[in-house]
């Protein structure tokens, strides 16, 4: 495939600055809300569909995810699902190599920062009630197409929804009594990768921007897929 063609992701920046992340009113392992400053980044505006996370398959001889056949979940404009951890950051490897530019997983702290669209104390990407009817409770028995939800302050879409998102850290409930205020990268080990955001499974379909979830990395679930994040 040319360069040209693929591995169009649009990005938008979110500039260098200081924020203040967890939620005191949280779960446990949203607190302490202690203050992060992050230097400057882009994030993708959508999660990797599956027209993208296919771009990927056919220039490479990588296995293909756990649902990519089944109707329910294969089609071009649904966020990509049932990959690994590990998949994941293959396929920001692959795009990496294809652009010429460092793309990877965001970190907990990014996500976080990129979620609250500029507005610090908002509870959901969208303000402080959930989007959507009743309450956040509406049905949807599948992900759907990208691009249905509401924008944030910073033109992001669908995050906080649809699906979760993998993030690059380890998962430690107990991090943020000890993160590091620059640019934290997570714990040095564990045994759970970090996540972010609500998805179609759930009875709530969305999700405040300071609450967490993990699971293992090697876990393929098929309300999991990933949105990447391009250094600047």
């Amino acid at each position: 495939m040319a360069t040209s063609s693929v591995g169009r992701i649009e990005t938008v920046l979110i500039p260098a600055g200081q924020f203040m992340m967890g939620d005191e009113d949280g779960r446990p392992d949203e607190q302490p809300v202690h203050r992060v400053t992050l230097s400057d980044f882009r994030i993708a505006l959508l999660p990797v569909t599956n027209h993208d996370y296919g771009e990927f398959l056919s220039a490479t001889d990588h296995e293909s995810p756990r649902f990519w056949d089944a109707p329910k979940f294969n089609r071009q404009t649904q966020p990509v699902v049932g990959i690994s951890w590990a998949s994941a950051v293959e396929y920001c490897q692959w795009l990496s190599s294809v652009r010429g530019e460092q793309f990877r997983l965001p970190t907990e702290a990014e996500w976080e920062k990129a979620a609250r669209g500029g507005l610090e104390h908002q509870r959901y990407p969208w303000g402080d009630e959930p989007w959507g009817d009743n309450g956040g409770r509406f049905s949807q028995d599948a992900p759907w197409d990208v691009g249905r939800c509401q924008p944030n302050g910073y033109s992001i879409l669908d995050i906080g929804f649809n699906v979760h998102e993998w993030c690059y850290d380890w998962y430690d409930p107990k991090y943020y009594a000890n993160s590091p205020e620059h640019d934290p990268q997570g714990p040095r080990t564990g045994e759970r990768r970090a996540s972010r955001g609500g998805a179609w499974r759930h009875l709530m379909k969305v999700s405040r921007c300071a609450a967490r979830s993990s699971i293992p990395p090697d876990y393929r679930y098929n309300d999991y897929g990933f949105r990447v994040v391009l250094e600047v």
